[in-house]
């Protein structure tokens, strides 16, 4: 299980080369944003990659790297591994979204779209690691990726020392057992899964990571298992993991778009969902916005709408 200083030592291996995201106020949530739809790529991921990469030997380099994705970690190694000079591979899935997709093959990466699903995409993943000898870049479970997460709460506690909840979504647990890492003790952790996505909550319930079909309009949080390793830290550092709606996802992303002018996605939306749903109170609080990487007909039909 890592520790606070495998945090801190990741902020020193990515410094300089990734945004410090901006938190903000929001008197009508009456909470505070961590805004890391602004860091590159549009999301949290890179933090996590670039630290990664930053560990590999020139061996494990030079056979490339692989990975697996929704999206956002795509973008983040697509684009790591370019500024490392490294070739990549991601798996990726006929659901995901286009956007992504094309944002990915932007960075440079080459991407595979054969897998039906996350299941069928993480078993091609397996074959492929075996197949092509690539080093893997684990979405959410390397220590390393967990740690590059936790710079995140690093910057919460600057910006926001009096914090007393911090709030975060949660997909297969990377972000929030990094966030939970660098903050243990300081602050209470609190996470937000979808009611259709619930990696963590199944492995919390079931005392082990377990198979689940995610199936929310929150597709960065579509792990079909949380990490061993994530599921570990978050099981001891994280106070509890809190269930969301369709609909409530739906209404915070409505919500960040139009009071907070946030142009997030709505796995970026479900902590201030949680915030709004009532579902999570205590003191000064600081919701994560974890990412912005949304297609253009999805957003604007979700605030077309004002149903669930």
């Amino acid at each position: 299980m890592i520790s606070v200083v495998d945090v801190y030592a990741a902020r020193e291996a990515i410094a300089g080369r990734l945004h410090r995201t901006p938190t903000f106020s929001s008197a009508t949530l009456g909470a505070h944003l961590k805004a890391e739809l602004f860091q590159r790529t549009g999301s949290f991921k890179p933090r996590g990659v670039l630290n990664v990469l930053s560990s590999l030997t020139p061996e494990e380099k030079e056979r490339g790297v692989i990975s697996i994705s929704a999206g956002n970690h795509a973008q983040a190694v697509a684009y790591c591994a370019a500024l490392e000079g490294l070739d990549a591979l991601l798996v990726m899935w006929e659901s995901a979204s286009p956007t992504k997709i094309a944002a990915t093959r932007g960075y440079g990466a080459t991407v595979e779209v054969g897998a039906r699903d996350p299941t069928e995409a993480f078993a091609r993943l397996a074959v492929l690691v075996e197949e092509t000898g690539r080093t893997l870049v684990h979405p959410f479970d390397d220590p390393r990726t967990i740690a590059g997460q936790g710079t995140v709460g690093l910057e919460i506690l600057e910006d926001v020392p009096d914090v007393d909840t911090i709030v975060v979504p949660v997909g297969g647990g990377g972000l929030i057992s990094g966030i939970a890492t660098a903050v243990h003790g300081r602050a209470r952790v609190v996470g937000v899964e979808p009611e259709l996505s619930t990696a963590m909550h199944s492995a919390l319930a079931a005392g082990e990571p377990v198979p689940v079909i995610p199936a929310s309009i929150a597709d960065g949080l579509s792990a079909p298992f949380a990490g061993t390793n994530a599921h570990a830290i978050v099981r001891e550092r994280v106070d509890e993991v809190v269930l969301v709606s369709e609909a409530e996802i739906r209404e915070g992303f409505r919500f960040l778009y139009e009071r907070a002018k946030l142009a997030c996605e709505p796995a970026g939306a479900v902590a201030t969902a949680a915030l709004l749903a009532g579902k999570v109170q205590g003191g000064t609080i600081v919701a994560v916005v974890s990412g912005g990487n949304v297609d253009a007909e999805r957003a604007s039909a979700i605030l077309a709408s004002d149903e669930g």
